[in-house]
């Protein structure tokens, strides 16, 4: 399987992550809507890119319109939880310092939107769903 491009829609921003057969992530960020499809094709000419899985939720669909012309197959992807775990993967990546590593986790807000971390999940999630669907039983 080739890297898969995990994009987490949203009303004015999408995040957007590259993500390796192995679930490493190879690029990420977040991009304004109207912008999306540009950036998008720029990352799909300079890597290889087998598939786009896109999150099931707010404007998935029109998302997947707009970013259609960039000739992969596009996979929607269950977004459950996605915010909350993309919080904790910023946040493992992020530790809080000073004072704030003394407040729970739980009770933190990011300092900067998350959609990326989302993108990232959401690539992870079609991976994993694509190896248990391939897996021998």
């Amino acid at each position: 399987m080739s890297a898969v491009l995990g994009i987490d829609p949203g009303s004015a921003k999408a995040g957007y992550a590259l993500v390796d057969d192995a679930g490493n992530v190879v690029c990420a960020g977040i991009e304004p809507i109207a912008t999306l499809p540009q950036k998008l094709r720029e990352i799909v000419a300079q890597q290889p890119v087998g598939c786009l899985a896109i999150g099931r939720g707010t404007r998935s669909r029109e998302v997947a319109e707009a970013i259609g012309t960039l000739g992969l197959p596009a996979v929607f992807v269950d977004e459950y939880e996605t915010s909350r775990r993309a919080r904790d993967l910023y946040f493992a990546e992020h530790p809080p310092r000073g004072w704030r590593r003394l407040i729970p986790l739980g009770m933190q807000i990011p300092p900067r939107p998350i959609d990326d971390y989302s993108a990232i999940l959401i690539a992870r999630n079609f991976l994993e769903s694509s190896a248990a669907e391939n897996r021998p039983t």
